[in-house]
């Protein structure tokens, strides 16, 4: 195809500003929220200037996203800035693409079955039941670190079978390390090599060396024992090649689990962090919420089955990752020339989609900035094109824990909830969302705890 044929027929707008050499790397990465919603107003399709080497899209139509992750997703791979991710989790599901990727997914998708998910429901509700156990009426927590600990102990226990009581400290601090040095990477033009001994580089690499450390022994530990597992570990270990029946390596096992550790805590943790926070700015919603459980649940141990019969604790959820999606930029890269719509893209050619953008858009959502769980009632998203929201991605790459995390998000906010009112610190600093690898509260939350139904546990253990 020559250079005529690619000539757009549909016009793409450069968002005007930024340098000679950066272009707008500057502005996106001091703000990436920000940034893309201003570029996004340019146009459906806009190109934005990352260096002199980078031809960027940002793509905010419905129908033209869908076709980048459904319809076309076979023209494209993810973007380069995934790259920085391989460090920390190698050929996993998240980064490893075409045959590699399908195979993976494949030999994954069983423990993701629905009836999985729900014998998963009891070790979430009885995690984050042991968890709050130990908080006290009116103490102050860092709730950001508390749904780490709570989402990692569950991933840790439902996927392979460990009881990590000090999650956060063994694999928390040193995925956090890992992160915040990749998310540098991916946002810097030019990288220096990691062999290179940096202090950046250095403590990268301690943070690997820990990571692999556990990880490794898991691995070792589990191939040592005779006992057939079925959970996502044991699925791993008994997976087999279709033509030579060859088991993975060591090393391969150790990727899938680094993916499903990474995001099956981070995401989730983030999530409900952010609905703690914006419960504690909505008081009527919080009250609804309260009313639900308190209809449902009473006083007695949550069960998974609860789950069904929360509609306005699922709606806080969906309302939750609709303002603060934890998942809020997705890249592709080209691997031909590829229609998108009107648009012509080049093969080598970067398009972004991002969920924040899309879910903020007052034309699907109106009054966007307002947290607003009613919103979703009636069906509400047969109602807006389906990639107006999609905080789980799309297509082949969809989000493979998508329902386990949801029904993990439900049950943990609604277990916390039927003991706790969780405020915000008084002198708690304005609450800003910093683009991590995943939008997450900049430094932290915290948050005071206030005991509901204090008389009724008086009443019912003379003790306290």
């Amino acid at each position: 195809m020559n250079e005529a044929d690619l000539s757009n027929k549909g016009k793409v707008p450069i968002v005007p500003g930024g340098k000679l050499f950066n272009g707008h790397l500057k502005e996106f990465r001091e703000d990436p929220l920000t940034f893309l919603n201003k570029a996004s107003r340019y146009g459906e399709v806009v190109k934005i200037r990352f260096g002199p080497l980078q031809n960027v899209y940002l793509i905010s139509n419905p129908e033209l996203i869908k076709q980048v992750l459904v319809t076309k997703s076979k023209c494209f791979v993810k973007s380069k800035d995934f790259h920085a991710l391989k460090p920390i989790i190698g050929e996993g599901l998240l980064t490893s693409e075409k045959e590699t990727h399908m195979r993976q997914r494949r030999l994954i998708q069983p423990a993701f079955k629905r009836s999985h998910i729900i014998n998963y429901g009891q070790d979430m509700i009885d995690i984050s039941t042991d968890f709050v156990s130990k908080w006290e009426d009116g103490e102050e927590r860092i709730l950001t670190q508390d749904m780490m600990s709570i989402t990692l102990g569950i991933i840790s226990k439902t996927m392979f079978s460990l009881d990590f009581k000090e999650g956060y400290s063994i694999l928390g601090k040193p995925i956090e390390t890992a992160m915040r040095v990749a998310l540098k990477r991916m946002r810097t033009l030019l990288n220096l090599p990691l062999w290179i001994p940096t202090k950046t580089n250095l403590e990268y690499k301690d943070a690997l060396d820990k990571l692999n450390k556990v990880l490794y022994s898991v691995i070792d530990n589990r191939r040592k024992d005779q006992e057939r597992h079925e959970d996502m570990l044991g699925i791993l270990m008994d997976a087999r090649d279709d033509d030579h029946g060859i088991g993975m390596t060591d090393t391969q096992v150790r990727d899938e689990v680094m993916t499903i550790f990474l995001a099956g805590h981070e995401t989730t943790a983030n999530a409900i962090s952010w609905t703690f926070y914006l419960l504690s700015q909505y008081p009527e919603a919080q009250k609804k919420l309260f009313d639900e459980i308190d209809n449902v649940i009473g006083n007695r141990h949550p069960v998974p089955g609860d789950f069904m019969n929360l509609p306005y604790t699922q709606n806080i959820i969906w309302e939750s990752l609709r303002i603060y999606p934890p998942a809020y930029i997705t890249g592709r890269q080209a691997e031909e020339d590829v229609q998108i719509g009107d648009y012509w893209f080049k093969k080598g050619d970067t398009i972004m989609v991002s969920q924040y953008v899309m879910h903020h858009k007052p034309e699907y959502f109106p009054d966007p900035e307002t947290f607003r769980p009613e919103r979703f009632e009636n069906n509400f998203l047969k109602t807006i094109p389906a990639y107006a929201y999609f905080p789980f991605g799309g297509g082949p790459r969809v989000c493979i824990g998508n329902h386990f995390a949801f029904m993990e998000a439900v049950l943990i906010l609604a277990t916390i909830s039927q003991r706790f009112k969780i405020n915000l610190a008084q002198d708690h600093r304005p609450v800003i969302p910093f683009p991590s690898i995943t939008l997450r509260p900049r430094g932290g939350l915290r948050m005071n705890l206030e005991e509901r139904n204090k008389q009724d546990r008086t009443d019912s253990n003379p003790s306290f």
